[in-house]
């Protein structure tokens, strides 16, 4: 999906294929870093929502973030993709 559209994405963490928490670190041209997790909502939905958004005063905080989550569930997913217009690709993913 993410080729198709001209970008480029990569795992970064493999988790448990049925059971792993996904999280999508998106970004454009390596600038812009906005990372979506699902998250249960009340209707039994499951969007992506954005979790952390690239920080200019720590560059890391987002990496932290990850590595915190890693440590709270090791079947946890980390797809990079590197795209135009990352929300508008968020959106197309299913809930």
């Amino acid at each position: 999906m993410v080729e198709a559209a001209g970008g480029f994405a990569s795992v970064l963490a493999k988790g448990e294929r049925d059971a792993g928490t996904v999280l999508i670190l998106t970004m454009y041209r390596g600038e812009g870093a906005v990372l979506f997790e699902r998250m249960p909502q009340l209707d039994g939905s499951r969007p992506y929502i954005a979790a952390k958004r690239q920080n200019d005063e720590n560059p890391r905080e987002i990496l932290e973030y990850i590595e915190k989550r890693k440590r709270q569930d090791p079947d946890l997913w980390v797809i990079e993709a590197d795209i135009a217009d990352p929300e508008r690709f968020i959106a197309t993913l299913p809930h």
